[in-house]
């Protein structure tokens, strides 16, 4: 079929606008609005339909297309309005109200970038699919595409704000059902490293084991195992930053509760849930983060990064520097330990899962390397040694040897059982 073929069997289908019309013929010629195409196509029916009314007086097409056209109208010199579109049933004719609904629920929230998504009502998702299968439509784009575009560059030209296609800042989804707007905000993810002072504190947060978080008199009804967190220590200040709603904590692998993070600190992102504001002075906010956790932790080298670098925090293979503090079950010489630990230098570990984390790790036997290994200091109650190896390498089993369940050990080689008394991460190399 010709284009004015296929419009002519649109036409038959009922009144229709100039968006709808153009928008079946989308794919069609380029530099175009539809409205553009509609208009053209609409203005060629009618100079069609006249001139075969002036030929034969067949006057059906300028009828049809009188419901679509003032053109068609004036053939007839008939007076009226354009009937409303079938098809969208006229919410083309309600772009500003969207655009004016969009703008007002983003409100205050900074943003430079946005995109427009829309949720089709049923009946006009329905009404499209007929018009294409009854009039062999194969050009067109479908109706949330040019909704989203239409919208998209009213509100651009409002707020002189970009759309953006891959990481918009906002969201604005529009219901054409419900005839209301809704948004979803990028979070900020806010990159730094975190040195963690004091023993006893998770990285995150830790619901308590007796009510999974609801709150019991176990945990005098805060939900909480342990009252704070590294995460929570740094959050605290990034939600008044940022007026977010919450946040969510990324880490290069964690320390144990009891182990201090010292050196140059652990890698992190910090992520800000629903962010009202954007740019923040992360000199500032480090200050405060500092302030606010008084000694417990300390955050430095913040910066805005995005969101792939999370992925990336994670998947790196991060060797691990270790700090021990060792005690022994009986007298052990230093020439002995000495002995023990040049032993383990460059050895693969077979580690089977510590028993003291089997209830939330699978049960599988992981093969770490000790790069290095060195005697600090020797006394009669304790050593300390310091441990280079791959990141996973359970350091507190490599002493013990957690029932033979890691081979070789420190207490293997010893033939004494070696426990950590204390333990520290002092490198996390990355």
């Amino acid at each position: 079929m010709t284009i004015l073929e296929t419009a002519t069997k649109i036409i038959n289908e009922g009144p229709i606008c100039d968006h709808c019309m153009g928008r079946q013929f989308a794919k069609l010629s380029t530099g175009l609005t539809n409205v553009e195409r509609g208009q053209a196509i609409k203005l060629s029916l009618a100079m069609e339909g006249d001139a075969s009314f002036k030929d034969t007086g067949d006057d059906s097409l300028l009828e049809e297309l009188s419901k679509s056209s003032v053109y068609a109208r004036k053939s007839l010199k008939i007076e009226g309005e354009d009937d409303k579109c079938w098809v969208c049933m006229g919410i083309f004719d309600k772009l500003d109200l969207w655009a004016d609904r969009a703008i007002e629920s983003i409100g205050d929230i900074e943003y430079s970038t946005f995109l427009m998504g829309t949720k089709v009502s049923g009946l006009v998702g329905e009404n499209e699919e007929i018009l294409w299968s009854e009039c062999g439509i194969t050009q067109a784009e479908q109706f949330k595409t040019e909704m989203n575009r239409e919208v998209g560059k009213l509100i651009a030209a409002r707020t002189e704000k970009e759309v953006e296609f891959e990481r918009p800042d906002v969201v604005v989804t529009m219901d054409i059902a419900e005839e209301s707007t809704s948004i979803r905000v990028k979070s900020v993810y806010i990159q730094g490293r975190y040195r963690k002072l004091l023993r006893g504190i998770p990285q995150t947060r830790w619901p308590c084991r007796g009510c999974g978080g609801r709150g019991c008199e176990q945990c005098n009804n805060t939900g909480k195992q342990y009252p704070e967190s590294v995460d929570e220590l740094i959050a605290e200040e990034v939600i008044k930053a940022t007026e977010g709603t919450d946040t969510k904590f990324h880490g290069a692998g964690r320390e144990d509760i009891d182990a201090l993070m010292l050196g140059t600190g652990r890698p992190f992102v910090v992520e800000a849930l629903n962010p009202v504001i954007r740019s923040i002075d992360v000199w500032e906010l480090e200050k405060k983060i500092n302030e606010f956790a008084n000694g417990k932790v300390e955050v430095e080298g913040l910066n805005i990064v995005e969101k792939g670098v999370i992925e990336n925090l994670k998947s790196a293979k991060a060797d691990k520097v270790y700090n021990l503090k060792v005690t022994f079950k009986e007298p052990v010489s230093t020439d002995k330990l000495a002995d023990a630990i040049n032993s383990l230098i460059g050895v693969q570990i077979h580690q089977r899962t510590p028993q003291r984390v089997s209830h939330r790790r699978a049960d599988l036997i992981r093969k770490r390397y000790v790069h290095n290994m060195q005697l600090i200091e020797k006394t009669d109650e304790y050593a300390i040694i310091e441990v280079y190896c791959d990141g996973g390498l359970y350091v507190k089993e490599l002493t013990s040897g957690d029932e033979g369940r890691t081979v070789p050990s420190l207490t293997e080689k010893l033939g004494i059982q070696a426990t950590v008394a204390e333990l520290n991460v002092v490198k996390v190399d990355i």
